[in-house]
């Protein structure tokens, strides 16, 4: 799936869901934490990783990369059902 992000500095996330699991995920744009979020979610039940990134802000946004994770992989569940 590929989701457009709103509010922060990532353009967009690609990412699969393979038997409930967040894998392959690639933020286009941001910076090097994108990538060490990326490797940390990779594998991780789809709904453990919207538990532990969602609500994250980054300075004075009220989003951030991880938390625009959670919403896609919100998003990415409401579409599936």
């Amino acid at each position: 799936m590929t989701y457009k992000t709103k509010g922060v500095c990532s353009r967009e996330i690609n990412f699969e869901v393979e038997d409930n699991k967040v894998k392959n995920v690639q933020f286009v744009g941001g910076s090097g934490n994108t990538q060490g979020v990326a490797r940390l979610i990779d594998g991780m039940d789809i709904d453990e990783a919207i538990s532990r990134i969602e609500g994250i802000q980054c300075g004075f946004r009220p989003t951030s990369c991880p938390d625009q994770l959670a919403q896609a992989l919100k998003e990415y569940k409401a579409n599936v059902k």
